[in-house]
């Protein structure tokens, strides 16, 4: 089995993964274009912190995004994230104006969800790797079957879970989530083209509260 640095909880429960030919694909594939002088986002070190962040046994709320961000610097491995001193792009400005619609939180000075990870909230991208200035460019090489994996396992293994889907590409995972046991929030994609066509108004983040709160859970803090 391939020596795959990410977080214990996880290692167990996804170790079935690690030694298919998909994820050795994967692998063969980044150390290709590394070879080959390509520039790969985010850095090596924080290909799982989505993982890292959010043990297993923490999740409560997962939200889905398709793709790392492809800008120098953006992405650090939690989906719509952006490390402290980046500004933040245009969908997660929309998400903190929605933020402050629905629970009234002021707009955040920094794009950093790192404090929404360490509560449970897993920010998962459907793909774990981008080429630099590429986007899409790492989505057919194996990543969507292992974060497929992740979303059953999380469906199959846990109960009470929020599962935010935004947007289309989010929505088609929603074959994988057995919805008599988890909540799922559909919305528009929080995307400058798509917010205004039902992101905005959704209220996830109090849906998300009141649903957590309802099954005995901590609620989410959503400031950051």
């Amino acid at each position: 089995m391939m020596e795959v640095k990410i977080e214990a909880s996880w290692k167990q429960v996804l170790k079935q993964e690690f030694s298919k030919p998909y994820f050795l694909q994967i692998v063969n594939f980044l150390k290709t274009e590394k070879l080959a002088g390509k520039s790969i986002y985010p850095p090596g070190g924080l290909i799982f912190n989505a993982f890292n962040t959010t043990p297993f046994e923490n999740v409560k709320v997962i939200l889905l995004g398709q793709d790392p961000y492809h800008g120098a610097g953006q992405a650090h491995g939690l989906s719509f994230s952006v490390p402290n001193g980046i500004p933040p792009p245009p969908s997660l400005i929309n998400i903190f104006k929605e933020l402050h619609t629905d629970i009234g939180l002021a707009l955040p000075s920094h794009g950093n969800l790192t404090h929404w990870a360490t509560q449970g909230v897993m920010l998962l991208n459907a793909s774990l790797t981008v080429r630099a200035n590429e986007p899409m460019s790492h989505s057919k090489i194996g990543w969507a079957e292992f974060t497929d994996t992740v979303i059953q396992k999380l469906s199959e293994e846990k109960v009470n879970l929020v599962f935010l889907l935004w947007g289309r590409f989010a929505q088609e995972k929603q074959v994988l989530i057995d919805e008599t046991k988890h909540l799922i929030l559909k919305a528009a994609h929080p995307s400058p083209f798509s917010a205004d066509k039902g992101f905005f108004g959704c209220r996830h983040f109090s849906k998300t509260n009141e649903y957590l709160v309802k099954n005995g859970i901590d609620p989410v803090d959503w400031k950051l």
